[in-house]
């Protein structure tokens, strides 16, 4: 599907719903979205689910938050351009440490594209795309809201260059499935080896895009709709 063009379809997409985006609302009323103070409530009473700075825990973590610019499948940056900082929930955030700790003795880094997202971009998503193949439901909710779910890749700790994978982060071809075969054998055993140790300390695959990962059992955390301004207030003295 769209070889040479993955954002074919998105862009028409976005085309027809962008004249639209700020008419339209989605009904969450079947969810629960924690705002700043329900979930300091949360926390307060369950620690364990705080949300933490992943770059103060692996300070060789390399970012490129591409929703805090343009060059992502909807061209629009979605994120404030000041957002310099990705958050988990902390066992997430410990998990990957695991992972950063055990790719480092390979040669590998971990860079990421996204991580927690605030709730109210994943409304904007939907009204820019409505098609959930490419984002999720808001009536849903997804793993990015939960602080559990992370877009990532590997780079090379020699070069600093970003290891083969196929294809871009967030392209929506077939070519970014798990199980497309297509790739030369490096590419296949470049994804092999990011699936294999992510897996190792805990996290999913998800079938059609070979960059994200995520916890097990969702519902065990709540939607999160705090801004990245107030996770870096929350976080400054973690």
């Amino acid at each position: 599907m769209f070889k040479h063009h993955p954002f074919s379809l998105l862009a028409l997409l976005l085309a027809l719903n962008l004249a639209k985006i700020d008419a339209q609302s989605s009904d969450s009323s079947s969810i629960q979205v924690l705002e700043k103070e329900a979930y300091l409530k949360d926390i307060n009473s369950t620690f364990s689910k705080r949300m933490v700075n992943v770059n103060k825990l692996i300070p060789l973590l390399k970012m490129e938050l591409r929703y805090a610019r343009s060059n992502n499948f909807t061209g629009k940056r979605m994120y404030p351009p000041t957002t310099k900082s990705c958050y988990l929930r902390e066992e997430a955030a410990l998990a990957l440490k695991a992972v950063s700790d055990s790719l480092l003795k390979k040669g590998y880094l971990l860079k990421i594209f996204d991580a927690y997202r605030p709730y109210d971009v994943t409304v904007r998503f939907w009204n820019l795309i409505k098609d959930e193949r490419y984002v999720a439901n808001p009536k849903l909710g997804s793993g990015h809201n939960r602080g559990i779910a992370v877009d990532l890749t590997l780079v090379d700790k020699r070069t600093g260059k970003e290891i083969e994978m196929g294809t871009d982060f967030d392209d929506f071809s077939e070519a970014a499935h798990h199980n497309y075969t297509g790739h030369k054998p490096l590419v296949l055993e470049n994804r092999r080896l990011l699936k294999e140790i992510m897996e190792h300390f805990g996290f999913k695959s998800l079938e059609t895009e070979w960059w994200h990962y995520s916890l097990p059992s969702p519902k065990r955390y709540e939607i999160l709709n705090v801004s990245f301004k107030e996770l870096a207030t929350l976080t400054a003295k973690d």
